[in-house]
């Protein structure tokens, strides 16, 4: 039947009625021989629309406009504008017509005061709208005058007698009303734009408010109280959701407590991409579709654009009708879903997951089933790089969902989706449509389907399904038996009820869920059921087995089993105690957790009995035990979250109870242990209810990381189609596309917070602690001390028992504690640094802190806050002690930072962190990059340079340019003197403790003028004092091997001193060109130059610049060989190793002549291994040469003999001696090399004879040096002596290891990829850098 009212007060009645027949309307057809064909039983029912016919039975005369039309149950209810209620039986209507008039009818604000009540005394009042609630039986009604009530019978026989209402004295402005059953509200829509939410009171049968509806200034500042009146509310048919919208338009949804999920009046629905603001959608009726996947809308839009011309404006007040998609959360319909941490999204035909957790399983997780499927987990297309690598990056790495697409096949004739359920390694899912259901694998990627489909259409799921290991447990209802199942069905067998396991219920089955192997069903005679569940081999069949294990009924305390939202089993109990005394790893089915209309209900097992000690027993006893009466933990609650792993380090998280409870936020249920396994005091409870809110709808709870996942409605806008000139804007453009986005949020602040308020700061820090390791931990102490300072030093009022002095010393617990409080200080205003700083300790003390710990970053932090609250000399002072604290630790980006620190508080732009000065700076200077000119001494002796094969750039001392122009700034002169003074006294420090490798690395670093600095102190600081102690520690810095003596090298013929030994050559192929090449060319940069150290430079320096120079100009670089007449195979630059040549390249086989005709015998074979071993690594060996080159340039030569010593090269020896004979050079330091040579000599004959041979090829030499430091030249000034100047053996020398660098060479342990790949960038940067200065380059060689 149906019934349709008209203006007019009539009420038709129809009458429906199908024709005779198989007569259908729109048949789909099929072609001949089709699948579709064969008969599918109900095929034309599924498939075509019946044709029916309607006719009038009856027309029933109100004499009133009809205001309100419900069905209830077996009567029609008709609320008329005369004030009266009609009671109108469906079939023979005329004898159950009843009136009653609502003046006659009690109200008051509850059931339990007086009898009679106050009646609506006035005469024109009656029933705007009205809805009937069949698990409160009654109807709630919003009057005329806008006041709201709930009407209800007394008794059950339907008179104005036996009515009573009851009414909230507060709300005088209501439009309309909507109920939701499932939770028994109420909602009231009211004409100021907010709606409230009432219930009933069970004990007096008040009115109350649980929660309202509405928009707030905070998050809609321009339409907050510009909307109008609610016009509708709508609940879902699942009724975990309402709709709202205004009479000003807009649209938005709401979870059942109060949670906002979407609304249309602010963001991208709100304005257009150019920023102009639409009109919002306006609706005058909504109706959701099947399952809530579809709200169907017809829309009126107002003529609010004047400039819409008058015949368009017709078109825009045309209605339309709208349909808006949405996905749910499979809780909504299946709540056994949430001890899972996957979120799992489920559409009408597709679902969506968070994709990636099938492979986390790092964490200690490992229950047995995780063990089981670990190998086949391997094979997860999720896991990009192995399962060690994965962790949160997987749940939060990005915010793309895993769309799985339903089979068509199934959704043919089983549309729409009603369940769905993941298994717990998110590997497998399960769907349930109209009838049967289907199962997919996310490995595989295939659909399993029922292979019979009548064993498909003959069952109807009822309660929900779940997974358990490789099985899906589902309730159902058999069509053809009439009987209600429960049944069991292996994942890996094929989809047929010949596998499954069976097992007949008595009454329909609402809810199930499984914990552990118990499987716990809720059914529709309010009993719950518990049965164990178990792996069975049956031959070649695997089933699982089903055994009652225990009833308990329900029915005292639920008053309709439509109420029960859902039902798990849990480990939660209010007893600690139990756990510590039987501490076994897994815990056991303590409780049963039920929602029963968001008022969440506990019922614990009955440990109270004389059965719990009992030892022989059956071990199956003990899950018998009889459960307690129930106890009500909280209200609002819209779902529940807990875990059944054990996990010893982390039991705060894995042994509390999430609550989702809607607008009011989460609140936990959070366990408290004695500390150290004490006895708890008597007085303290041991679990605590925390509530927290967080800015995400929580849609799963990771609970050992302490991570809340959801997903958020986002908006893009769509408007390309869009013109402004158009006369209509386009349906596509009035809503924008929306996009459903994967979110997470941290939680563990607001609860460690809660319980530092509630003064639980020993449980507190057992939390923190067992959480440390989190890679987020520092962020969520970082986000605590912030909220609390932002609350407490922006409050108007004094605070009298103010949080953060509590904060800040649980804060110091932690190693974290310095960092923590500079970033938080760094992320907030000045304003409030006073009010941090008193709660955490003076900043000067905090900064010594970091000093003493040497953590220099966080101290460098501190720096930036003392610059802010103290006098400038007082930052110097302390950026003085950083700065030489970093210098003694090599921290060089640190040392660069500090240097344009000082300079700026020199410079008087304290008020400012200093700003990267654009300008490179010489010297001292620092920045972010080296400085490009090197600047050497060379500039007297360029001119006298002969042309050679190298290329050298003209560099003066001083850099000109911009540079040049910051010294000659007054203000600069003292900062820079003052930090060019820290500079030389580190550089004196490092050479008076023989450190040259840190030497050589501090001035690459930091752009150091080594050479100026070095001809300054060549007498003092850089003179050698014991030759010997120099010469060890440079064995032991560079990782240079000792020599020692083989035994066949007696009677080598290469000991003389005419050729170099064959050792030497095949190294210098490796060695001695990139040196000559790259490092002589003295233009090069610093930044370049930097990279051939060995120390302190991160990876990521070599990766960047590795790839920044992976351009054209690369190949330029390698396809030049630098060649001369005199060279006999010059191809240095273009054999250079780069990361991609292998050793068998055709570079590496070409081999001199001369060399190639040498014959080697065995014992010469054996002397160049042993010549092989004692070389140190090739790294070391080109900063050894590099170094030699800057002291060679300085005029240092006792440095350089000690150098030439260790690298054992006779022919550096003689050059150097020669340069010593040939220029006016130091007699002092003549003598110092000779007095430093004799000692080397004893110390060679007494303690490390391998030097011998060499000391002996350089005797001659030697003498030569005794005789002239006799002569006593008188020195007069040093100039830096090129190679050119030099008699031709050493012109013969440098073209000897020109040659070199082609021979075929034996490749070194030690030559690590990182030295290759920093030759390779030397030569590109070397070749870059050639090109601009084309013009004023000079050739020279120098060696």
């Amino acid at each position: 039947m149906i019934a349709v009212s008209t203006a007019n007060g009539y009420i038709l009645f129809f009458h429906i009625t199908s024709t005779r027949g198989d007569k259908y309307i729109y048949e789909p057809v099929y072609p001949k021989g089709s699948p579709q064909m064969k008969g599918i039983p109900h095929f034309k029912e599924e498939q075509c629309a019946p044709a029916l016919n309607l006719e009038m039975k009856k027309i029933l005369d109100l004499q009133a406009p009809i205001m309100s039309l419900q069905s209830v149950l077996e009567d029609l209810l008709v609320a008329t504008s005369d004030g009266l209620l009609h009671l109108i039986h469906w079939e023979g209507m005329t004898n159950g017509r009843k009136a009653i008039n609502l003046c006659t009818v009690p109200f008051s604000v509850d059931l339990q005061s007086s009898r009679v009540g106050s009646f609506l005394g006035f005469t024109d009042v009656h029933i705007r709208d009205m809805e009937y609630c069949a698990t409160l039986d009654g109807f709630a009604v919003v009057f005329n005058d806008g006041k709201v009530g709930f009407i209800t019978p007394v008794s059950s026989r339907f008179t104005a007698e036996q009515l009573h209402g009851v009414w909230p004295q507060d709300v005088i402005d209501g439009t309309c009303v909507a109920v939701n059953n499932k939770y028994r509200l109420m909602a009231f829509g009211c004409a100021s734009g907010s709606v409230q939410v009432y219930t009933i009171d069970n004990t007096t049968g008040a009115m109350l408010l649980s929660h309202k509806l509405e928009l707030t200034a905070k998050q809609y500042p321009d339409i907050w109280n510009k909307t109008g009146a609610v016009k509708l509310i709508k609940w879902s048919p699942d009724n975990s959701v309402v709709i709202v919208t205004w009479e000003y338009g807009g649209l938005s949804l709401w979870s059942v407590f109060g949670a906002q999920l979407i609304c249309t009046l602010g963001g991208d629905f709100a304005y257009r991409s150019d920023g102009t603001k639409k009109d919002p959608l306006k609706i005058n009726s909504m109706s959701w579709g099947a399952e809530g996947y579809h709200l169907w809308v017809i829309s009126g839009f107002g003529s609010q654009n004047s400039e819409i011309e008058s015949d368009l404006r017709n078109i825009v007040k045309q209605p339309n009708i709208l349909l808006f998609q949405f996905i749910k959360s499979v809780l909504t319909v299946n709540p056994c879903m949430s001890n899972q941490e996957q979120v799992l999204l489920q559409g009408e035909d597709r679902l969506y997951l968070n994709c990636g957790e099938a492979s986390q399983t790092q964490n200690p997780r490992n229950s047995s089933a995780h063990s089981e499927h670990k190998l086949s987990r391997e094979k997860s297309l999720f896991a990009d790089g192995g399962l060690e690598s994965q962790g949160l990056s997987t749940l939060l790495g990005h915010r793309h969902w895993h769309v799985v697409q339903i089979s068509s096949t199934y959704l043919e004739s089983n549309w729409p989706i009603r369940f769905s359920a993941i298994d717990k390694l998110g590997q497998n899912i399960a769907v349930v449509g109209k009838f049967g259901f289907a199962h997919y694998s996310l490995l595989t990627k295939k659909w399993k389907l029922f292979g019979n489909i009548t064993q498909e259409q003959n069952m109807i799921v009822t309660g929900g399904l779940a997974w358990w290991n490789d099985f899906i447990v589902l309730a159902c209802y058999n069509i053809s038996d009439r009987q209600e199942e429960l049944r069991v069905y292996l994942r890996t067998s094929n989809l047929d009820n010949a596998f499954a396991h069976v097992t007949k219920a008595q009454t329909e089955t609402l809810l199930l869920s499984v914990f552990r192997d118990m499987v716990i069903v809720f059914r529709a005679d309010c009993s719950i059921c518990l049965y164990s569940i178990e792996r069975k081999s049956d031959g070649l069949n695997t089933i699982a087995g089903i055994q009652v294990l225990q009833e308990v009924s329900m029915s005292r305390y639920i008053p309709h089993p439509f109420l029960v939202v859902s039902v798990t089993l849990t480990s939660v109990s209010t007893e600690n105690g139990i756990t510590l005394k039987m501490p076994q790893q897994v815990r056991d089915a303590e409780s049963i957790m039920l929602n029963l209309a968001g008022q969440l209900i506990m019922m614990q097992r009955d440990r109270s009995g004389p059965q719990i000690r009992e030892k022989d027993s059956n071990p199956n006893q003990r899950k018998l035990l009889p459960f307690c009466p129930p106890v009500v933990l909280a209200q609002s609650v819209e779902n529940v979250w807990t875990t059944c792993r054990a996990n010893k380090q982390k039991r705060h998280l894995l042994e509390a109870l999430w609550l989702s409870c809607g607008g009011a936020g989460m609140k936990v249920w959070l366990p408290l242990f004695p500390r150290d396994h004490r006895k708890p005091h008597s007085f303290l409870s041991q679990r605590i209810m925390l509530p927290f809110h967080i800015n995400i709808y929580p849609l799963a709870v990771l609970f050992e990381d302490a991570l809340v996942l959801g997903a958020v409605n986002d908006t893009l806008l769509y408007d390309s189609l869009y013109t402004r000139n158009s006369a209509r804007e386009q349906l596509e453009v009035l809503f924008p596309f929306c996009v459903v986005e994967r979110t997470s949020q941290i939680y563990l602040h607001h609860i460690l917070r809660q319980l530092l308020v509630r003064n639980l700061g020993e449980q507190a820090l057992l939390l923190a602690q067992s959480c440390a390791t989190l890679p987020y931990f520092p962020h969520v102490l970082e986000l605590m001390l912030h909220e609390v300072l932002e609350e407490e030093a922006t409050s108007r009022e004094p605070i009298p028992d103010p949080l953060l002095p509590t904060v800040a010393k649980f804060i110091t617990e932690f190693p974290l504690f310095l960092q923590t409080v500079v970033h938080c200080a760094r992320k907030t205003e000045y304003a409030l640094w006073n009010y941090l700083f008193a709660a955490v300790g003076n900043p000067k003390d905090l900064f010594e802190e970091c000093l003493m710990a040497q953590d220099l970053d966080t101290a460098a932090s501190y720096l930036i806050i003392l610059q802010n609250m103290e006098v400038p000399a007082v930052s110097r002072q302390h950026a003085t002690l950083l700065f030489n604290t970093a210098l003694e630790q090599g921290k060089w980006d640190l040392c660069r930072h500090m240097i344009r620190f000082l300079k700026a508080i020199g410079s008087g732009e304290s008020e400012t962190p200093p700003s990267t000065p654009t300008a490179q700076e010489p010297s001292s200077s620092g920045g972010f990059e080296f400085f490009r000119n090197r600047s050497i001494s060379l500039s007297q002796s360029a001119e006298s340079v002969p042309p050679s094969k190298f290329n050298l750039q003209k560099t003066l001392s001083m850099p000109s340019g911009p540079s040049g122009k910051r010294w000659s700034k007054d203000s600069d002169c003292a900062e820079n003197m003052y930090i060019d003074m820290m500079l030389w006294r580190h550089a004196r420090r490092l050479l008076e403790d023989v450190r040259l490798k840190d030497l050589g690395c501090f001035a690459a670093q930091l752009g150091f003028e080594l050479i100026s600095w070095l001809c300054k102190e060549r007498t003092r600081a850089a003179r050698v004092d014991n030759f010997v102690i120099a010469l060890k520690r440079l064995h032991k810095d560079f990782l240079w091997p000792l020599p020692i003596i083989p035994a066949s090298s007696i009677s080598s013929p290469f000991k003389n001193g005419k050729y170099r030994t064959v050792g030497e050559q095949l190294l210098k192929s490796q060695s001695a060109d990139p040196f000559l090449n790259l490092e002589m060319d003295v233009g090069i940069s610093n930044l370049q130059r930097s990279r051939s150290w060995l120390s302190n430079i991160g990876p990521t320096h070599q990766d960047i610049d590795t790839t920044s120079s992976h351009g054209p100009q690369m190949q330029d670089a390698f396809l030049s060989p630098l060649s001369n007449k005199g060279d006999e195979c010059s191809i240095g630059s273009a054999t250079d190793l780069t990361e991609s040549s292998s050793m068998v390249d055709g570079d590496w086989t070409m081999v001199d002549e001369n060399f190639s005709t040498l014959s080697l015998t065995q014992s010469e074979l054996e002397h160049i291994s042993m010549e092989l071993a004692s070389k140190g690594p090739h790294k070391s060996q080109v900063q050894l040469r590099y170094l030699l080159h800057i002291f060679m340039e300085a005029g240092c030569l006792d440095w350089c003999i000690v150098i030439g010593l260790i690298l054992r090269e006779s022919s550096i020896i003689n050059q150097i001696l020669v340069i010593a004979q040939s220029s006016e050079v130091d007699g002092e330091m003549l003598q110092n090399i000779k007095t430093g040579l004799h000692a080397v000599d004893r110390w060679a004959s007494t303690d490390c004879p391998g030097y011998k041979p060499f000391l002996n090829i350089i005797k001659p030499q030697l003498q030569k040096l005794s005789e002239i430091t006799e002569e006593q030249v008188k020195p007069d000034a040093f100039q830096p002596v090129t190679v050119g100047k030099a008699p031709e053996q050493t012109g013969t020398r440098a073209e000897e290891s020109r040659s070199s660098s082609s021979h075929g060479s034996i490749p070194q342990g030690e030559v690590g990829s990182s030295s290759m790949v920093s030759r390779k960038e030397e030569d590109t940067a070397r070749t870059e850098e050639e090109e601009p200065f084309q013009d004023g380059t000079y050739d020279c060689s120098v060696s």
